[in-house]
């Protein structure tokens, strides 16, 4: 069953949220919080598996309620996927780096919200095309970009071949038929990355990538 802490300041969201969610055979709503400190609370109390998190929240907004929780080892196991009333706001790269699993547009439909947090559950990041192209942008016009991870060091050059199209937003599955390996390969190559350079998921990955310069946004063209 995934547990899901439902955080958002408008009542009629989280009850719109409520009622898809509850429909399903394997989610249930933990709890509802309408603000960010709350929020950091609760995650702490009933260890969902999911943090649906509006950004815009009062006394606390999504951005530093999600750097508080994926900092917290007791929180290790939550994963965070970030609701946004608009695909063009600004803090994708901050929401990412603070350790948010995903975006999500609010005006998204029914069945993308349960795949969306069935997706983060299970610990894959959810980014569409649209938000990783501008993560991409975003980090390129940065100037002051963070130095090279030295963890890098440690990969072999299959695994950083492997880096580079988890951070090109492919799946396993599409990994393994690139580099002609097996899913179960795949998913162990991208485990043992993971454990390596000591992040949470798929989508600080992505991040790690680009800030180590493993990606660029020359690939997009």
């Amino acid at each position: 069953m995934i547990r899901v802490l439902l955080a958002d300041d408008q009542t009629l969201v989280r009850a719109g949220f409520r009622s898809i969610l509850e429909g399903e055979d394997d989610v249930e709503v933990a709890g509802e919080v309408a603000d960010g400190a709350e929020a950091v609370r609760r995650a702490a109390e009933l260890r969902p598996d999911v943090v649906l998190m509006d950004i815009r929240m009062p006394e606390l907004d999504g951005l530093e309620a999600t750097r508080r929780i994926c900092a917290d080892p007791r929180r290790a196991a939550v994963k965070v996927l970030i609701l946004t009333t608009f695909d063009v706001d600004d803090h994708v790269y901050g929401a990412l780096r603070a350790g948010a699993s995903g975006f999500l547009v609010k005006d998204t439909e029914p069945t993308e919200l349960i795949h969306a947090v069935r997706v983060v559950a299970r610990g894959d990041a959810l980014l569409a095309p649209a938000i990783t192209r501008r993560l991409i942008a975003e980090f390129a016009a940065r100037s002051d970009r963070p130095a090279p991870s030295p963890r890098l060091s440690s990969l072999t050059d299959r695994e950083r071949e492997v880096l580079v199209l988890v951070a090109r937003g492919l799946s396993n599955d599409e990994i393994a038929a690139r580099l002609v390996l097996s899913p179960a390969t795949a998913k162990t190559h991208v485990s043992r990355i993971m454990s390596k350079l000591g992040v949470r998921d798929r989508a600080q990955l992505v991040v790690l990538a680009y800030e180590s310069a493993l990606i660029t946004p020359g690939w997009l063209t």
